[in-house]
């Protein structure tokens, strides 16, 4: 049914092996006047179901729970603490529903007393001296975004560090960076919106922000051996 709504009748007809008048006969039994006004009624019902199909937002979060706070998710957080604790600046990036976490993720940072600013701007000018020892804190649901994925690439040209909080591992976003935080949900669309949830996203930046707070005197988070205390 997917691909019926972008054919032309004449196309439907080749693919199924009937008369093009039996296909209209069969858009008039189901009260459409042509083609046409059947595809559409076809694609509202299409989205329709998607939306039916939508699990409570409980669903994502125990999945969340249940697929990443068993593995090593906080020695993950703590290791990106570290790394902004040791920082200048930190700067949070993302595009979309990403762009309005990476603002969030800084006022976050920031009322909790590491300064931090943030870019939504997929066309930001990246080009200073003085971004040696800062830290960027990258998000992006695929980590596969062309125009995060070029933010990325510029502050790290620059001597940025990089941490990415992404949806999986097995992404360019993640392959770039110094630290990848991987939240494993499913991903949901509604047509061409990707509606994944994003509360592992705010779980991760709140506890890291948190993590930062214990930790203002700059207290390295990990112990010589480079483990976790």
């Amino acid at each position: 049914m997917d691909k019926v709504i972008y054919m032309r009748i004449r196309e439907l007809s080749d693919a199924t092996h009937v008369s093009t008048s039996s296909i209209l006969r069969f858009c008039r039994k189901l009260n459409c006047e042509g083609f046409s006004e059947f595809k559409i009624k076809l694609k509202l019902l299409l989205d329709r179901n998607e939306q039916e199909n939508l699990k409570s937002t409980k669903y994502y979060l125990s999945e969340f729970l249940e697929r990443t706070m068993k593995g090593n998710l906080e020695s993950l957080i703590k290791e990106a603490a570290n790394m902004v604790i040791k920082s200048d600046k930190v700067i949070f990036v993302g595009t979309g529903s990403s762009g309005i976490l990476a603002e969030y993720g800084a006022r976050y940072f920031s009322s909790l007393g590491k300064f931090s600013s943030f870019i939504k701007d997929p066309f930001y000018p990246i080009n200073s001296n003085e971004l040696k020892n800062s830290t960027a804190i990258v998000l992006s649901v695929s980590g596969e975004t062309d125009h995060t994925l070029h933010l990325a690439n510029q502050l790290k040209l620059e001597g940025c560090n990089i941490i990415s909080i992404t949806n999986s591992k097995n992404c360019q976003l993640a392959k770039l960076s110094d630290i990848n935080i991987a939240y494993y949900v499913t991903e949901i669309y509604i047509g061409d919106s990707n509606i994944t949830s994003q509360l592992p996203v705010m779980y991760i930046l709140e506890e890291s922000a948190h993590m930062l707070k214990k930790n203002g005197t700059g207290r390295n988070l990990l112990n010589k051996n480079g483990t976790t205390e």
